[in-house]
């Protein structure tokens, strides 16, 4: 039986990205935690460019939390039509803002426990609320490019991105956890992309196994 190729050095991961990216940034454009917690909602399925032409209309319409959740249901579809799947989107935003109204004072928590318990809200919205608006690090947010890099790089197994960001925050030191989401991801859609990797253009192929990567598409540049 073949031995399983080890995973990729944390350390070295994170070094050697860091080198290839600017600092952080967030990919959505808000001003406010209200602003980016509905635009992470809307980006489900759909691209941050996208989300980003469809949201100052939103905002300017209903800037806050209590204006949004006195909103038509059939004129918040009509703003955010754009985004995908803008019915299930609507109603969540909807109940978003209701619920914030009605349990926080219109003001967005800090808190996971208080985050995930909104409409339309789970561990990776979440992360990226707590991260980019209030600088705190609860976890890893897994979206599609931070789950496929993990997996290849050996940093996780499976497929279940709760169990994906549980192996990650055993790995990496909790003050890496946002820095490490942010980086993956600009890997992944630069270099590392799920249908044709360029593996010969990457600074961590020496060390990455390329788990489920076929040998004909790892040697490409």
């Amino acid at each position: 039986m073949p031995r399983r190729a080890p995973s990729a050095p944390p350390d070295l991961v994170l070094a050697r990205l860091r080198a290839s990216y600017p600092p952080r940034y967030s990919f959505l454009e808000a001003e406010t935690p209200f602003q980016l917690l509905a635009a992470v909602i809307l980006s489900a399925q759909c691209t941050d460019a996208m989300v980003n032409r469809v949201t100052p209309a939103l905002f300017a319409r209903w800037p806050t939390a209590e204006a949004l959740a006195e909103a038509d249901p059939r004129a918040l579809e009509e703003v955010i039509h754009r985004t995908g799947f803008f019915r299930s989107k609507a109603r969540n935003l909807l109940g978003m803002a209701k619920a914030l109204v009605e349990r926080h004072g219109g003001e967005v928590p800090d808190s996971m426990e208080a985050l995930v318990a909104l409409p339309g809200v789970g561990r990776k919205t979440a992360n990226v609320i707590l991260t980019n608006a209030f600088d705190k690090a609860e976890g890893v947010c897994v979206d599609t490019h931070v789950g496929r890099l993990a997996r290849r790089l050996g940093l996780a197994r499976g497929e279940d991105p709760v169990k994906v960001e549980q192996d990650l925050m055993r790995r990496f030191a909790r003050e890496d956890w946002p820095d490490l989401t942010y980086l993956l991801i600009q890997h992944g859609r630069a270099v590392c992309p799920a249908r044709s990797p360029r593996c010969g253009a990457c600074v961590l192929t020496d060390v990455c196994p390329k788990r489920g990567v076929a040998r004909s598409r790892a040697a490409k540049p």
